[in-house]
């Protein structure tokens, strides 16, 4: 059971950082050229979807939303709870 489960999250949080990635540096390249922009709330869900260590390499290599503290509580708040709940997933119950 646990191997099964093991490689069904690894592909999730593969697949979700690979999204997460590939919309933070879509709003990055929307900010540079000065058009509409992906919402923030948008990117913490998909960060707290799974996508959060996607999202924080793009914050990383990007340097995108690495300044705005509001931004950057909210994002580890929801690295946190997404955490939790994997947590609770995996020796919850």
């Amino acid at each position: 059971m646990w191997p099964l489960l093991a490689m069904w999250l690894a592909s999730v949080y593969a697949v979700a950082s690979t999204v997460c990635y590939i919309v933070y540096a879509i709003d990055k390249a929307a900010a540079r050229r000065g058009e509409r922009r992906i919402p923030e709330r948008v990117l913490l869900l998909l960060g707290f979807l799974c996508g959060w260590p996607g999202g924080w390499l793009a914050q990383r290599r990007l340097r995108h939303k690495t300044a705005k503290t509001s931004f950057q509580v909210r994002f580890w708040i929801s690295v946190a709870c997404n955490l939790a709940a994997l947590g609770w997933l995996c020796w919850g119950y």
